[in-house]
């Protein structure tokens, strides 16, 4: 599997779950895997994990956020509007924009 896939969502960018438990869940991407095609969306896909104690922390059940596949999320622009993205050109640079509203991302 080729581990230099390019992705259209990036950390930090907000997004909505299209599918799955979480559908129509808004948040802000944690991490990006490319290898894998997923990203850790802040507050989305919430799992319970049994972790053990140390000495830092006590153990127990833990709510944490579990990866989604990235075609499962769609980018949501700064009004709120949900849209797929095209790539263009401004000022000689490379920026995303909405297919919808032609907002920059």
């Amino acid at each position: 599997m080729r581990n230099n896939r390019r992705t259209k969502i990036k950390t930090g960018d907000t997004v909505i779950v299209l599918s799955g438990d979480s559908k129509g869940e808004t948040g802000v991407v944690k991490q990006v895997s490319k290898s894998d095609y997923t990203a850790v969306v802040e507050g989305v896909n919430m799992v319970k994990k049994h972790v053990r104690p140390t000495a830092e922390a006590p153990g127990g059940i833990v709510d944490k956020e579990a990866p989604l596949h990235l075609s499962k999320l769609m980018l949501v622009d700064a009004n709120g509007v949900a849209s797929r993205t095209k790539v263009d050109y401004l000022d000689g640079k490379k920026v995303r924009k909405s297919k919808k509203t032609q907002e920059v991302i």
